[in-house]
């Protein structure tokens, strides 16, 4: 059971920490989309962009080494957090990513419960293996 448990825990480590990586490298190359629905009342919105692309990729990598993955993992649980309100400013307002027209608005909501299911598995990575605890 060890071996199981702990492959699919890696495995599911490595896909958030590609994901978080690769959506943390595109708020530094492409920032308008994210800039786009920042909620107005926060200050300097292309700042907050790279910062939070900083802490995605620095939480992405920080997956993927022992010694920082349980800090990293509950970083990104913080991370996950700290942007829902862009996911909601985006739905409230219907923000498109790009310059075509915005997703369907149905479409919009339904991806705000994904931001429970990104912290969920976030804090599931954060916590140590049964095998592994003293």
């Amino acid at each position: 059971m060890k071996t199981s448990e702990s492959g699919r825990k890696r495995a599911f480590r490595w896909i958030l920490a590609g994901l978080m990586i690769a959506v943390g490298i595109a708020h530094f190359l492409r920032p308008e989309p994210f800039i786009a629905i920042i909620p107005a009342w926060l200050p300097e919105p292309a700042m907050l962009v790279h910062l939070s692309g900083f802490f995605e990729i620095l939480g992405g990598a920080g997956l993927l080494f022992p010694r920082t993955r349980r800090l990293a993992a509950l970083g990104l649980v913080a991370l996950f957090v700290a942007v829902f309100p862009a996911n909601v400013n985006q739905a409230i307002h219907h923000i498109s990513f790009d310059d075509g027209p915005p997703p369907p608005l149905p479409a919009l909501y339904l991806r705000l419960p994904f931001q429970l299911l990104f912290i969920a598995w976030a804090y599931w990575l954060s916590r140590p293996d049964p095998e592994r605890r003293p």
